[in-house]
């Protein structure tokens, strides 16, 4: 019924791009932050102006990563090397964790103003999963999880959760690492090979696989199926729904 293997005992879902569509408001605020820096860096040395580009840049090095790691990612692609900072730099500063930091508060802006955008199929999918007696996991990057969460109305659907405020006090590294999906799976007392990672980016089903899971379900939203397989998905959909729907 759910297109899983049999045996599975719990689903880990990342948050961003499976669950809800946050991943369009992070792809705005990164676009947001970089191209405010970039402009200002390129007016400084009077060089042309390069934006980020969402379709090329945001899949192979911000999605998925967490924020400090998808910020020195990128700066790196275009061969700037910033320091890395700490909590206590000045916002406008030009530091790696300055930028993350800039980026963080424009998504939770956007999620208070805007709200969150919930994948019909992903509910329809996770109130399967419970209904079939899984247990599930949200295993996000994001600090903001938990707020997501509850904003989106998710959070009764959910029995665990490992996120960024987690993986910082576990001192977890982040996707494609393994740590925070499998610490999901440890505190549900369930073993790898019975659980299954949902995951929208790269580095996420790279995780998944790299973990030794026993299935790894990648969900293409930006057109990268193939991609996805490369990384490590067992199998690529769409939307969750067509797990049910395959079923039938």
């Amino acid at each position: 019924m759910l297109g899983l293997p049999d045996g599975t005992r719990a689903c880990l879902f990342d948050l961003d791009g499976v669950l809800t569509d946050t991943a369009s408001v992070h792809a705005a605020a990164w676009k947001q932050t970089f191209d405010d820096f970039l402009r200002s860096r390129a007016e400084h040395d009077g060089t042309p102006f390069k934006p980020f580009d969402v379709k090329a840049d945001y899949g192979p090095y911000v999605d998925g990563k967490p924020r400090l790691a998808g910020t020195d990612s990128f700066l790196r692609s275009r061969g700037i090397a910033l320091p890395e900072g700490g909590p206590g730099d000045a916002p406008d500063a030009d530091t790696v964790y300055a930028l993350a930091t800039r980026k963080n508060e424009l998504v939770q802006e956007k999620i208070t103003t805007v709200g969150v955008t919930v994948y019909p199929g992903s509910v329809r999918y996770l109130k399967a999963v419970k209904e079939a007696g899984l247990a599930t996991a949200c295993v996000s990057s994001s600090a903001n999880a938990a707020q997501v969460l509850d904003v989106a109305g998710l959070t009764a659907l959910i029995d665990h959760r490992v996120d960024g405020v987690t993986a910082r006090e576990r001192g977890l590294p982040g996707k494609p690492a393994p740590d925070t999906f499998l610490a999901a799976a440890a505190d549900l007392n369930v073993d790898r090979k019975q659980a299954v990672v949902f995951e929208d980016a790269l580095a996420g089903v790279a995780s998944g696989k790299a973990g030794g899971f026993g299935f790894v379900v990648g969900v293409d939203r930006l057109g990268q199926a193939d991609a996805l397989r490369e990384h490590g998905a067992d199998t690529v959909v769409t939307d969750l729904a067509q797990l049910l729907e395959e079923q039938r």
